[in-house]
């Protein structure tokens, strides 16, 4: 069985940055673009992390932190953002997110932070 990660973004280049980087980890990639589709996917596909970026079309990404956390199983979470702040970063946190990033990020770092949050490691 494969492992899923739910990615919303309203980005396509990303989105497809995000699946390249992924699935070199070994993961499937449920790519969504909106607050409306992301939520659609909580709860009924089985996850080990979600990906959000913070500010979408229809919504805040924080909506998306808070669904998966709320589970019965609770799914770790990454906010990513071009919005950057340490308000941003601690409503984030507070929001259950595992994880921060700034976009533009590296690789090696977006890499290293999904690794750690998959396999149970304590979130930035």
């Amino acid at each position: 069985m494969s492992s899923r990660v739910l990615v919303v973004d309203d980005e396509q280049d990303l989105l497809a940055s995000y699946e390249r980087l992924l699935r070199r980890q070994g993961l499937r990639v449920i790519a969504t673009r909106s607050r409306g589709e992301g939520l659609a996917v909580i709860g009924r596909e089985p996850l080990v992390l979600v990906i959000a970026d913070l500010r979408l079309p229809d919504g805040d990404g924080l909506d998306i932190v808070r669904a998966a956390r709320r589970l019965p199983v609770p799914i770790p979470a990454l906010v990513v953002t071009g919005f950057a702040s340490e308000v941003a970063r601690a409503s984030a946190l507070a929001a259950g997110a595992s994880g921060f990033l700034a976009k533009p990020f590296a690789a090696s770092e977006f890499a290293a932070l999904v690794a750690e949050v998959v396999q149970g490691g304590a979130g930035r």
